[in-house]
């Protein structure tokens, strides 16, 4: 029943005008009346959501109505606009404890905020107007995305003897709208799982609503496992819907699954070894043992003596250490799988010849210091055992000399003396090899090899100029370096080898030395050898005596005149003093000299000087010296 206030709205329209009201509120009158809506509205939970609701042609005034429709069928009034013209009076009747409440806007459209899954109706849209009353209905679907997809696989062992499926894992999508889909892959490859039970593979589902209306999916994969999926990887993947027909999905982790599977094939082998399965005397070695069933069955190893099989160990670890391995344990070694649950047809057996190389020491067919004469000939011949055939080379300073046994030498020379290596190796052994090493010296008189001093014109060297001289010799017995001259001199072996030795004199040059020259002299207990440095005439030394002499007697001159300046400075206003010819008066109460006889006045004075011995001085006296 429309409310009263309906009505009273209306009072004041033309009678004719409520009577086509009243006629067209009748159900059996609609033929003039349409309402357009969306059939169907998606959107994703927590958006805003708008429900429209049009009349068809021109039809003002009219009665707009909003109607919730339950599953049941029930219709719950939940908002009505009257419009007139462009006057419209909304009223929200109830909001049925949604939050936010229903909201209209406009000429009656339903808004709904912050779509819930909860709002997921039938909305019907009833208009009432002058040519009837027309209805239309608009399906709201809420759409969620589901939790991350979860799996758990099973963790026991799979036993792939077992003909029928076992439980592989179970899958878990939750709290979407509406429930997805869950597909199962395996090495990334659909798997395609029947629904209903069989004996190779089959899924198990269940949908749960849980109390927030969203709903959770449970999928559980059985297969019947074979051996190859010992490697697989498996996982879930939950596929859901979005608005406009859009999808997604979201994986699991992926899991691989433990299975129980008997040998098949062994594998046996010896590490380290080389590619022709040789192994060194002295190592340690391990004999591998592996066979491809699952769990891990037990290795027993042995080996053959007498076709008898001798057990060596049984272990779970498929490997056998044989420590420094000798020559003598060359043979055939097995293994064999202990794995009951195998097939008859399964070979569980493997075998393999283990070959010891060895190299024993190297013989020489001379002592290991051999001593030669010079312009001598030679063979050298190196021999050895071993396995597998050994290889013979002959090295000096890291030079290849030769490849075989024996090494000849025709016409020896002190250069070939020095160290000599026969080298044994094994090509298909790396590292399997031995040395011997001969040491060779050859016996001669030195030679003698002068460092001739540079070249300079006649008379640029002087006497007494340093020079420094240098003489190289070699030979067997190593020769003793002499010179004819003394002076300071160093002996030592020259850097570059080959049995050279040094000696350096360091002297000045006289002229003996210019006449005679300077000699250097290498001997030996088989004779010895000669060398002389010439130098050529020598300039004459500068004498440093004379020069010496003549600037002190300069310098003692100097220093008289400085003196005698000096004193005639002190005695400056004297009469008398250093006047020639002049005699200064006697001082009173000096008796005058009598100038009889033969001495002469400047000889009176220099008495009457020395009369007075220093005790009372004659004026006149140093007068006449000065």
């Amino acid at each position: 029943m429309e409310p009263p206030d309906a009505w009273a709205e209306m009072r004041g329209a033309p009678r004719l005008l409520v009577l086509a009201l009243l006629l067209g509120a009748h159900p059996g009158v609609q033929a003039g009346m349409q309402v357009s809506v969306a059939p169907l509205v998606e959107v994703m939970r927590g958006e805003t959501v708008t429900l429209d609701c049009t009349p068809l042609g021109d039809h003002n005034p009219f009665l707009l109505k909003w109607f919730l429709v339950e599953r049941s069928g029930a219709r719950h009034l939940l908002a009505e606009a009257h419009v007139q013209g462009s006057e419209v009076k909304p009223r929200v009747h109830t909001s049925r404890g949604r939050s936010p409440q229903y909201q209209l806007q406009g000429q009656g459209h339903l808004v709904l905020v912050e779509a819930q899954v909860t709002d997921e109706h039938d909305y019907v849209c009833v208009v009432t107007a002058a040519a009837g009353t027309a209805e239309a209905t608009s399906k709201l679907q809420v759409f969620v995305k589901p939790e991350t997809t979860k799996v758990f696989p099973n963790k026991g062992i799979l036993s792939v003897m077992d003909d029928s499926p076992q439980e592989i894992a179970t899958c878990h999508s939750q709290n979407g709208n509406p429930a997805p889909q869950i597909k199962w892959y395996r090495n990334g490859q659909p798997l395609q799982v029947p629904m209903e039970r069989n004996s190779n593979s089959y899924m198990t589902t269940r949908t749960v609503r849980e109390a927030s209306n969203l709903q959770s999916l449970t999928s559980t994969l059985y297969l019947r496992v074979h051996k190859e999926d010992r490697e697989a990887s498996f996982h879930c993947s939950a596929y859901y819907s979005l608005p406009r027909a859009q999808h997604g999905h979201l994986d699991s982790p992926p899991f691989s699954l433990t299975l129980h599977y008997p040998t098949e094939h062994v594998q046996f082998w010896v590490s380290p070894s080389t590619t022709e399965g040789w192994v060194r005397e002295g190592d340690s070695i391990q004999l591998i043992c592996q066979g491809d069933g699952n769990p891990t069955p037990e290795y027993m190893f042995y080996r053959l003596q007498d076709r008898e099989e001798k057990v060596l160990n049984t272990n779970l670890h498929g490997n056998f250490t044989l420590e420094s391995v000798q020559r003598n344990q060359n043979g055939i070694y097995g293994c064999r799988v202990l794995d009951y649950d195998a097939a008859d047809e399964a070979e569980l057996s493997k075998t393999l010849e283990l070959r010891v190389a060895y190299l024993d020491p190297i013989e020489l067919n001379q002592e290991e210091e051999l001593s030669l004469p010079l312009d001598s000939n030679v063979d050298i011949t190196c021999s050895v055992q071993g396995l597998p055939t050994p290889a013979l080379r002959w090295t000096k300073d890291a030079v290849r000399l030769v490849d075989g046994p024996t090494l000849s030498l025709s016409s020896i020379t002190f250069n070939s003396a020095g160290t000599y290596i026969c080298e044994a190796y094994t090509p298909t052994v790396p590292l399997l090899s031995r040395n011997r090493v001969l040491k060779l010296l050859v016996e001669g008189q030195p030679e003698l090899r002068p460092e001739e001093i540079s070249p300079q014109a006649e008379g640029s060297r002087r006497e007494g100029e340093e020079v420094r001289l240098t003489c190289s010799a070699r030979g067997y017995p190593e020769p003793k370096l002499t010179w004819s001259e003394k002076g300071d001199s160093s002996t030592e072996p020259v850097p570059s080898g080959q049995g050279w030795v040094s000696s350096s004199l360091t002297l000045k040059l006289t002229n003996t030395m210019s006449q005679h020259g300077v000699s250097c002299e290498a001997s030996n207990p088989l004779g010895s050898i000669r060398h002389v440095f010439h130098f050529g005439p020598l300039a004459p030394q500068t004498s440093q005596a004379g020069v010496a002499v003549m600037a002190v007697a300069v310098s003692v001159g100097l220093l008289l005149l400085v003196v005698a300046a000096f004193y005639c400075m002190r005695r400056k206003g004297r009469p008398g003093c250093c006047r020639k010819g002049e005699k200064a008066a006697p001082p009173p109460g000096e008796p005058e000299l009598s100038r009889s006889g033969s001495q002469r006045p400047e000889q009176t004075g220099l008495l009457m000087g020395g009369a007075s011995g220093g005790a009372r001085r004659v004026s006149g006296g140093f007068g006449d010296e000065c």
